[in-house]
């Protein structure tokens, strides 16, 4: 009758229909199956294909109203069991979209960046000509530059919960406000009896440094799509070498050595320093009009699976402990320490190795270990855009790091060796080939972390690597120093090598899982679970509000 075909469909449409209650029907038209014959005559009689009795009707009614049906089994019910309203949800939530707003963020960033790097090592390039102004010695211009690393250790954990809780906007304003604070306070500096103000000044931009070092990663991730990612890393480290390379330039250039005429220095001081703090206001503005959180839509399925904020679990602590687990991981901070710590140490000594090795040819050395300086960073930058290049189009990152750490050992090798020979223009060469290898393995370090650490925070594991590096930068330095003075710059460089070749060991024994690459191509994608409320389950299983089911595999590394 009209009245069972009406169940039958009231049956269909309702998600809460019981799962006991059939409806035979007999038609071999797909339509006929799913739409109701209206037209058709009733019939009164006894039960036919397609007719349901009254008592039927009645039972399934009352059954329908007692029974109350579970969320789950209402979704199952649903056609292809809610899949079509889930799909939409998915798509949404996995939509992705690069940003021309991208390139500014980048450029901003590694200019306030650069400006950071001119100023840790503007001293200690011309670490004389400060001694013979403020009359002190040169382990206290050292410490100039020693305490960008020796800040950075407390530091670096309120920095990365600060940039994992509060986003990417409220940390750059704080780097590029502190660098510029300490800009103009140098300039209030100017005198030989305010060597205290001139450390205080360095001191905030050493703090600034821990809000500015972290970033790379963290940008290139949220900004930038899969295929660029390691490249724009590369970028943003880029600009703190570039800096460094200009602080190696400049200096020598704007403060020459006139030790007969104290004033002459103090007002070539004061053009360095006014300069340095004009440049940093007008980042600082930059700063304040470009740069934001993320884009309005993720650059990446590994940004897409990822909350926009961390969840109500969230555990900076627990971040951290899990880190700290990662076999992985605790091996290339060493190791990260190791080289990055020594580049810090040559470029913190490198005045006093040439001054010590050169002083009595007659020039004027500064200005030889600027060029010195800048050749080596220069020659890193090229290294780090080729590496990030290379690393975007091929994913080998541990072949890539390996075999970067090799170079930079052997050139490390040859850089000690040939430094004492009395040929400078040799000293430019292999200062070249060092810095080609030793600094294009920052932005490596980098990536190669947050490969092998995915879903964790790139803030907070590129921030336990640069906590590394200080630590390695603060111990090399000072014990490097030591020997430098006391008995040869052989004897530092030859430390120097010695901790490097251990870097090479503890580098090939990194267990490679590119679980970020693996998330962008899609691999087992069905076993990634994004969560929006805490999930019971063991801490190690999930970070950040990502789930990894325990049948998640990651495929290691291969080789070319």
């Amino acid at each position: 009758m009209v009245a069972a075909e009406l169940v039958q469909e009231h049956l269909r449409a309702d998600p809460g229909a019981p799962d006991n209650i059939t409806v035979n029907t007999n038609t071999t038209e797909p339509d006929r199956a799913t739409v109701p014959d209206y037209a058709a005559p009733p019939n009164h009689g006894s039960a036919h294909e397609g007719v349901v009795e009254d008592s039927d009707i009645t039972g399934a009614l009352e059954q329908e109203k007692d029974q109350e049906v579970p969320p789950d089994e209402r979704e199952a019910m649903l056609p292809n069991g809610g899949a079509a309203e889930a799909d939409g949800e998915k798509s949404k939530r996995g939509e992705t979209r690069l940003y021309w707003r991208r390139f500014a963020v980048l450029a901003v960033f590694s200019l306030y960046s650069l400006v950071n790097a001119f100023q840790w090592i503007q001293y200690s390039i011309i670490t004389n000509v400060f001694t013979n102004f403020y009359g002190v010695t040169n382990d206290k211009v050292d410490w100039l530059s020693i305490v960008y690393m020796v800040a950075y250790v407390p530091l670096i954990f309120p920095a990365t919960w600060l940039l994992d809780c509060k986003g990417l906007r409220l940390t750059a304003l704080l780097g590029s406000g502190l660098n510029c604070a300490g800009a103009w306070l140098k300039c209030a500096s100017v005198s030989p009896e305010l060597f205290g103000v001139t450390v205080t000044a360095q001191v905030i931009c050493s703090v600034a440094q821990v809000f500015i070092l972290g970033l790379p990663s963290r940008i290139a991730s949220v900004w930038f799509g899969p295929r660029e990612v390691s490249t724009a890393c590369a970028t943003a480290v880029l600009g703190n070498q570039l800096g460094t390379a200009i602080g190696f330039l400049l200096p020598p250039v704007l403060v020459p050595n006139t030790p007969d005429d104290i004033d002459l220095t103090g007002r070539n001081i004061s053009i360095m320093f006014y300069g340095t703090a004009a440049v940093s206001t007008g980042l600082f503005i930059l700063t304040v009009i470009v740069i934001k959180d993320r884009p309005p839509l993720p650059p990446s399925q590994a940004q897409a699976v990822l909350p926009d904020s961390p969840p109500e679990d969230y555990s900076y602590k627990q971040s951290i402990i899990n880190l700290m687990k990662n076999k992985a991981f605790v091996l290339l901070l060493i190791s990260y320490g190791i080289m990055t710590g020594s580049f810090y140490s040559v470029s913190t000594l490198l005045n006093q190795m040439i001054m010590t090795c050169y002083e009595n040819q007659n020039q004027n050395q500064e200005l030889n270990a600027g060029r010195i300086g800048l050749t080596l960073v220069v020659a890193g930058m090229v290294g780090s855009i080729l590496c990030g290049l290379w690393l975007d189009h091929t994913k080998t990152y541990k072949m890539t790091t390996l075999i970067v750490y090799i170079l930079s050992f052997l050139g490390m090798v040859v850089f000690t060796f040939t430094l004492d020979l009395n040929n400078i223009y040799l000293v430019f060469f292999t200062a070249g080939v060092l810095g080609f290898f030793m600094t294009g393995y920052l932005p490596l370090g980098f990536e190669f972390g947050v490969e092998i650490t995915y879903p964790e925070s790139e803030g907070t594991s590129s921030g336990l690597l640069n906590a590394f590096a200080q630590i390695f930068g603060i111990i090399f330095t000072l014990i490097q120093g030591k020997l430098t003075s006391d008995y040869s710059p052989l004897a530092g460089n030859l430390f120097l090598c010695a901790w490097t070749f251990l870097g090479i060991l503890l580098t090939a024994l990194i267990k490679s899982e590119l679980k970020r690459h693996n998330v962008n191509i899609g691999a087992n994608s069905n076993h990634l679970l994004p969560t929006e409320s805490p999930v019971d389950g063991p801490a190690e299983k999930k970070a950040n509000g990502v789930k990894l089911e325990p049948s998640f595999s990651f495929s290691h590394e291969t080789s070319l």
